[in-house]
């Protein structure tokens, strides 16, 4: 257990980070009791849930008839505008990574059997893209969405009006980006065979249970009940009952990379020296901070370390859904993305920098001063 351990903090960046973040943190503010209080346990217990049953969603392929539909397509340019904004749309509400997930692989199974290859690195970039925009519309589009949102009080409408004009120009950029994709040839053909395999009829009972299962937790979300952890204990004796194996895959990282960084803010914030320069620093600059600091220690754990310094929610929220557009340490959600391309395409890493870091950084630039214009719209 304890080489398991090493080997995974040796590997995971991002867990070898938090919990590094953790330890200094607790050296230079010693745990008390409050420490366990502060940690934002409704957060964790929402993200177990979600994690569990989408990796259900995953293992059974509920959105089976989705994915078939994009091997009916024959244009180029409606084949990628279906799985960029497939990407764009279910990131809304699977969160951002499960849709690169599901999406990527099928870009590149389609595009490599329709002899279109050429197009996989910037087609995959856009749909990147597309996670990271798509899911800041909902509260439980990303890990930190889930996070603020459960910090800020306000309603699922509200939260979603504020975040729908950022929502809105993404989507028309992302639309521009494809057609100047194929501004040499606009009717460019591709021929495949459909995809997504077939649903087992064994299967059947596992389909139902995780949809319905998925829909209590987005009920859990929005009303903001106090009987979530019932709704924890729910997900987990059904998911015991119907499928106990996949438990062995839930992607268990991510919730101690989650616990480590409430520890690391709550300790930073119980510090008096430490917590009174970020609240000089970060008060009325949250946009810019939530960006620089993104891209040290991704977007999910500087949205956990800068709330408690925020005046402008806003800015940090925004800031935070910009962040993923900068490199692929910004966002969580393109270092998966990252590692399904390098397994398919061995040695490749660099091209896939080279490519991905263009085309974000040509979104990035022309997104990033309305966002900063916007993050003054008072969200409270």
């Amino acid at each position: 257990m304890f080489r398991k351990i090493i080997w995974y903090v040796r590997h995971d960046l991002m867990l070898g980070l938090s919990l590094a973040a953790a330890v200094v943190a607790m050296i230079i503010t010693p745990p008390t009791p409050r420490l366990i209080a502060d940690i934002d346990w409704r957060t964790l217990g929402t993200l177990l849930m979600m994690l569990t049953v989408l990796e259900g969603f995953k293992q059974e392929n509920v959105l089976r008839p989705l994915v078939r539909l994009a091997g009916r397509l024959h244009r180029m340019t409606g084949l990628t505008l279906f799985v960029v904004f497939g990407v764009f749309f279910t990131s809304m509400f699977v969160t951002n990574d499960v849709s690169l997930i599901i999406f990527v692989p099928l870009t590149i199974l389609l595009f490599r059997g329709g002899d279109k290859e050429k197009y996989i690195l910037p087609v995959i970039s856009m749909e990147n893209i597309a996670a990271i925009r798509g899911s800041l519309l909902t509260p439980f589009g990303s890990p930190q969405n889930l996070f603020l949102y459960g910090q800020a009080g306000v309603s699922a409408g509200h939260f979603m009006l504020h975040m729908l004009p950022l929502c809105a120009m993404s989507a028309v950029l992302l639309v521009c980006f494809i057609l100047f994709l194929y501004r040499k040839e606009p009717r460019e053909a591709i021929e495949v065979g459909e995809a997504g395999g077939e649903w087992k009829p064994e299967g059947r009972t596992k389909r139902i249970v995780f949809f319905l299962l998925f829909l209590m937790i987005l009920t859990v979300i929005v009303t903001r009940t106090p009987y979530w952890p019932a709704a924890v204990v729910i997900v987990l004796v059904a998911v015991a009952l119907v499928d106990r194996e996949l438990f062995r895959k839930v992607d268990y990282v991510l919730l101690v990379t989650f616990l480590c960084f409430f520890i690391f803010s709550s300790s930073i914030a119980a510090n008096a020296g430490i917590a009174g320069f970020l609240k000089r620093a970060v008060a009325g600059h949250e946009y810019w901070w939530a960006i620089g600091l993104s891209q040290l220690i991704s977007n999910v754990p500087a949205s956990i370390v800068l709330y408690p310094f925020t005046e402008n929610f806003a800015g940090l929220i925004y800031g935070a859904d910009t962040a993923g557009l900068c490199s692929l340490i910004g966002s969580l959600a393109s270092v998966i993305n990252y590692r399904i391309y390098v397994r398919e395409y061995p040695g490749e890493g660099l091209e896939f920098v080279k490519i991905f870091t263009l085309i974000s950084w040509a979104f990035f630039l022309i997104v990033v001063v309305p966002g900063y214009l916007l993050s003054r719209w008072p969200f409270f």
